[in-house]
This record gives structure tokens, C-alpha cells and sequence, in this order.
């Protein structure tokens, strides 16, 4: 992986370009997560979606009844099985999402310059003068001049789907608005973002703390993106609603930034959370189109330098109907690789999209050639010089492991972990050569019975750029003695070997705890 490393800085041979990429076990450092829905649930489907390179698996409840979802999951975990490839779960809540309800689906037509009105009577027929909404206060939020969004859930933002309105005058608890551009609503459920403005809606409803309580229990989930995220106390909130649910207090959480409320209290609401999700879909309304780009090169430098994921939404939304994407969304695609993303995480296309399987596996190929040109060098640097001085005992070996790594032209870093942080330290550095992390269970009890934790480790690294979990045999703990870890670092190379990503005469790094110290050594593998 590393020794087809260059730099975009370097003069280039053009033809080069053209030459074909080595296949590779690991087809990207960046992680995709992929939304499962109609297009994407039987097993043959899932199964096919892990192996082009989806190690996230999103279940949004934004549609769809905990039966529907559970369906889906049970089938993912059958793919698992017949792949032998692990994947984690997320649960994206609904939130204060604002919906337009029409029950009877038929098609709705809306002419530029007539007016339309939404109601709160959610028992009124959605037609193209009247659309009902979930929501009984927005009259009292918007004023005229305001500008309104519907869409089709997911929207595409392209024209004929969607539809821009603007406030003309306020009726009681109707708000009456002019249609802005011709467009036609399919389907059950449109979403309706309201531009830069507050919905008193709490960010976690009761709807989604029923869902939580009982699906998201029921197949402990790994990651609650937490949708419109508005403050640091949202996240604070969502946490200890988590903590009283059982094993769900290792649930990592994701902050979903959609509006500029969200952008606006950025840096608590990382303090707070495990990661962030840039939805760009609801926030590309909410901020001028030419705001977009600078929000996300500063929120993902933001996230790199706190070590917490980054993820990034709609990249290729054409591909959703399309076998191939836009040369502009190839480019996104790279760009947000460049920029430090950690995941990309597709919606639309893999949800209700023709083509699942080959949206996943192109994404992953543009992240693995953006990954070559990646500048670790200047990057390594940016993030020493940004931790503080004195580092972290742990900072100061994760840190000290990447840069022997690259010196010495290492295959892999091995890290031996039991919480999963030495890590993500060390893929925060971004290394050149995949992380793979050994994650020793540990034993604990609740005065009842027994358990191993471990999984949850393991899975929570699916969604870290360049980290590969691998779960070790329970009987070797983290700290052990040398022999001890010997053995478990036999299984772990010999599984790289068994993958092609090392082989004889391949150096490889390792960080491990002997005793009481954490260990840097680098080893070359004999014949």
C-alpha cells in the first residue's frame, strides 16, 4: 500500500494515471456505511454489499416499523456469517424532522407561481393546494419571506423532485405559500426543511427513545446517529438516556450536524460526541451553496485533530438511478478523502437505489486512489504540532509507532487494545499502511453472571479510517506475559499473511502493553 504512495505536489506522469490499480485485500482505508432499505435486505444483497467493502450497516427510522428493520438485521447477520466479515449497526433516529403526510401516495403536482397550503391536519388528503404536516407549531416559526423545502425523503435536490416554496401569509395554524418551481411529490413521505430556523422539537422524540428502548436493546447497536443535533446538551441527553439501558452505555454516539444551529455550537457538540456525521443534504439548504465546501474542510480538520470520526453524506446521489457517477461527484468523493474523512456514508444510493452493490464498490475505489495521493507527511506534522505539549503518555507511543512505521516502510501496524483507544490514537495519525487492531476481550461481572467485552471494540473501529479490528481469544489478556501475546500475534500476522497484506521479508510494527510500559517494535518476518 505504501509503495504506491505520491503526492499530487510531485510532478506526475500523466500516462501513469491510466494504469490500472493493484487489487488489495483491503479495498480503502476510508470506511463506507451504507443504508439498508428496500433495494438492499435480502442476504444475497447485504452479502454482496460487504463484500464491495460496506463495513457500516445504517437502519433509518425515519421510515419503516421495528419488524421491517429486524427483518433486514437478521439478514445482515446471516450475510456475516456466510461472508465472515464484520459489520457494525447504526440506528439513525428520526428527530424533529418535519414530514409532509400523504397517506393516499398518489402523485402530487405543484405549478410555479400557484400558492399551497400546509396544514397541521394530519387527517386532511394531501393534494397540490393542501399538504398536511407532523408539525403543529410552524406558524408560529416561520413568517412571509421565509423559504420553505420539501422533498422526497432523501431527497435528490434536483428539480423536478422537489420543491422550493416561500411564506406569503400565516392562516391560524395554516401557513399559505407561493410554489416557487414546478415539481411532482411521489411516494408516502416528503421531508421539510424550514431555512434557518429553530424547531422547537426535542432532538430526541419519544418515538425514538421507544425504538432505542426496544430495538435498539434487543440487537445492541454500536452507533445512535443522533439526527439534528442543535447543542452539546443534545448529545449529553442521548448519552444518559443510553447509559440506563444496559450494554448500550458502550454505544457510541454520532452527532448528526444538519442546520446552522448545529454548525453554529460545533466545537461543544464535538467535545461531546463520539464522532460526526456532515449531513449535507438538510445543511446544503440551510447554508449558501458556496459556504458548503469551507464547512466541511474545517469541521472535518476539527474532527482529525480531536481523533473523533468524521463522516460525510451525499456523494453521489446520481448513482441512486445511475450505473455511474457525475465526474463532479467522483471528484466529491476524493475531496472528502483529502479532506480527512474517515467514512462516507451513502443514503438514497444503496436505500431505494438500482445499483447498491456498484455504488459501494466505486466509492470505495475513488477512496483508495485518493488515499495514494493523501499528504501524511504534512498531516503527521499538522497533528503533532497541534497536541499539546507535554503529550499523553499514550499520544506519545501512538504518535512514535506511525512514524517508525513509515521510516521503516512497515506492511502493517499491529496494536494489541482492549478499549479499542490506543487504536484509534494511532489511526489518527493516519498512517499509510492499514492499523490492524487486535482487540483483547476482557472479563467482567455483574454479580449474576460472567461476560467478555470486546465486540463492541472491535465493531466501533469499522467506522475509523485504516483501522482493521480483529478480536482475539478471550484466554489471552491485553497485558500478559510475552509468550502470551506471542501467540496471539502468530494468529494476527498470520491472517495478514492469509489476506496478501504481508508477506516474507515484510516489516511490520507493533504496539503492545508488557507490563506496566506500552511497547514500539518492529519486526521483519522470516520465510
Amino acid at each position: 500500500m505504501h509503495s504506491t504512495h505520491l503526492l499530487l505536489e510531485e510532478p506526475i506522469r500523466m500516462a501513469s494515471i491510466l494504469e490500472p490499480s493493484k487489487p488489495s485485500f483491503f479495498p480503502a482505508m476510508t470506511k463506507i456505511v451504507g443504508t439498508l432499505g428496500p433495494k438492499s435486505r435480502s442476504v444475497e444483497m447485504i452479502s454482496s454489499c460487504l463484500k464491495a467493502g460496506m463495513s457500516v450497516a445504517r437502519f433509518d427510522f425515519s421510515w419503516g416499523d421495528m419488524d421491517y428493520h429486524q427483518e433486514t438485521l437478521e439478514n445482515l447477520k446471516n450475510a456475516i456469517k456466510h461472508t465472515k466479515k464484520l459489520c457494525a449497526v447504526m440506528l439513525d433516529t428520526v428527530g424533529p424532522e418535519l414530514q409532509v403526510v400523504n397517506k393516499s401516495e398518489h402523485a402530487i403536482s405543484l405549478e410555479a407561481d400557484a400558492f399551497v397550503t400546509l396544514t397541521p391536519d394530519q387527517q386532511q388528503e394531501a393534494t397540490s393546494k393542501l399538504l398536511p404536516i407532523n408539525f403543529g407549531g410552524l406558524s408560529k416559526a416561520v413568517k412571509p419571506g421565509d423559504t420553505i423545502f420539501i422533498g422526497q425523503y432523501l431527497f435528490t435536490g434536483s428539480e423536478t423532485t422537489s420543491v422550493w416554496l416561500e411564506v406569503a401569509e400565516l392562516q391560524g395554524d395554516d401557513v399559505v405559500c407561493m410554489i416557487k418551481n414546478t415539481a411532482t411529490l411521489t411516494g408516502s413521505l416528503f421531508t421539510l426543511h424550514i431555512s434557518q430556523i429553530h424547531i422547537d422539537l426535542p432532538t430526541l422524540s419519544d418515538a425514538d427513545k421507544d425504538v432505542i428502548s426496544k430495538w435498539g436493546v434487543r440487537n445492541n447497536i454500536d452507533f445512535l446517529s443522533l439526527s439534528y443535533t442543535r447543542h452539546a446538551e443534545d448529545v449529553r441527553q442521548a448519552r444518559e438516556f443510553l447509559s440506563k439501558l444496559g450494554d448500550l452505555h458502550q454505544t457510541q454516539i454520532f452527532a448528526k450536524i444538519e442546520n446552522v444551529e448545529g454548525l453554529t455550537h460545533f466545537d461543544e457538540i464535538l467535545q461531546e460526541a463520539d464522532g460526526i456525521i456532515l449531513s449535507r443534504g438538510n445543511l446544503g439548504i440551510d447554508l449558501p451553496p458556496e459556504k458548503v465546501f469551507l464547512f466541511q474542510k474545517a469541521a472535518a480538520y476539527k474532527c482529525n485533530m480531536a481523533g473523533k470520526p468524521a463522516v460525510i453524506t451525499r456523494v453521489v446521489d446520481s448513482m441512486t438511478d445511475n450505473l455511474r457517477p457525475t465526474r463532479a461527484e467522483a471528484t466529491d468523493v476524493a475531496n472528502a478523502v483529502l479532506d480527512g474523512s474517515d467514512a462516507i456514508l451513502l443514503g438514497a444510493e444503496t436505500l431505494r437505489g438500482l445499483y447498491p452493490v456498484e455504488t459501494i464498490s466505486i466509492v470505495g475505489k475513488i477512496c483508495a486512489e485518493a488515499e495514494k495521493v493523501f499528504n501524511q507527511d504534512l498531516y503527521f506534522k499538522k497533528t503533532v504540532k497541534y497536541v499539546e505539549e507535554p503529550m499523553s503518555h499514550l499520544e506519545s507511543i501512538a504518535s512514535s509507532a506511525v512514524r517508525a512505521a513509515i521510516k521503516v516502510k512497515a506492511s502493517i501496524i499491529i496494536v494489541f487494545t482492549s478499549s479499542g483507544r490506543a487504536a484509534r490514537l494511532i489511526a489518527k495519525y493516519r498512517p499509510t499502511m492499514p492499523v490492524i487492531s487486535v482487540v483483547i476481550p476482557r472479563l467482567k461481572t455483574n454479580q449474576l453472571r460472567w461476560t467478555f467485552t470486546g465486540a463492541f471494540e472491535a465493531r466501533q473501529s469499522l467506522i475509523v479510517r485504516g483501522l482493521f479490528p480483529m478480536l482475539a481469544d478471550p484466554r489471552h489478556p491485553a497485558e500478559a506475559a510475552s509468550a502470551t501475546n506471542e501467540s496471539i500475534l502468530k494468529v494476527a500476522l498470520d491472517h495478514g499473511k492469509a489476506s496478501g497484506v504481508v508477506k516474507s521479508h515484510d516489516r511490520v510494527v507493533i504496539c503492545q502493553k508488557v507490563g506496566d510500559a506500552s511497547v514500539v517494535k518492529i519486526i521483519e518476518l522470516e520465510d
